[in-house]
């Protein structure tokens, strides 16, 4: 997989999403305000157009939203319940004056380590999930583990991996920096909040895309 190759067409796509289109641009602003519209246009790029896709049918693209974040609450309940698992008795000691023994130490720290792994294998298929959605039109098939894991197989578990540290690496590089930057640094991120989604969007898109599966 050629990561350099990855960012370079996922910046052009980007590029061309929104330079030069400031009426669309300040449009995806707003969207990301109201975050459904900007992930039901995330959910158009992920149906693979060549082009970026203009900002027609709001009322889709807030239905597709919801349904996408629908998909990535459902995929991160396993997370959320062993978070209060691992983490609610330790709090609850803690705001107690319990304080915490070595043992809950050990559970915490142990916790930790699993719920980022869980976190990340949650967040590499549920990707690939949502990109299903999108192309299939069936909110089942978001969760087709089965058809899911060959795609993941297919393109690599490793080097998928790989390719989503590099991208949002940048993209939290970005992210830092421009936090540095008081007052400005958040009307920055503003701007920039749905440039990230399309980078990111795209960039995915074509991992999914480098690997063919037959269903």
């Amino acid at each position: 997989m050629e990561y350099g190759t990855l960012i370079g067409r996922s910046y052009e796509y980007t590029k061309e999403a929104v330079w030069g289109k400031w009426v669309k641009w300040l449009l995806l602003i707003i969207s990301s305000i109201i975050f459904p519209l900007i992930m039901g246009y995330m959910m158009e790029i992920y149906r693979g157009k060549l082009m970026a896709p203009e900002l027609e049918d709001w009322i889709k693209l807030f239905i597709d939203g919801v349904k996408l974040f629908l998909v990535q609450i459902i995929y991160n309940i396993p997370v959320i319940i062993l978070a209060m698992v691992f983490f609610g008795g330790a709090a609850l000691a803690f705001y107690t004056g319990g304080g915490l023994t070595a043992a809950g130490s050990a559970t915490f720290v142990i916790g930790t380590i699993v719920l980022f792994v869980l976190a990340v294998l949650i967040g590499l298929v549920s990707i690939f999930g949502a990109i299903r959605l999108a192309r299939t039109e069936r909110f089942g098939e978001a969760f087709n583990l089965s058809a899911i894991f060959r795609h993941i197989g297919a393109v690599g578990w490793l080097q998928y991996l790989v390719a989503l540290v590099i991208a949002y690496l940048v993209v939290w590089a970005v992210t830092f920096v421009l936090m540095l930057i008081p007052v400005l640094g958040g009307l920055l991120l503003l701007v920039l909040a749905p440039v990230f989604s399309i980078f990111v969007a795209r960039y995915v898109t074509l991992i999914y895309e480098s690997a063919t599966v037959p269903e």
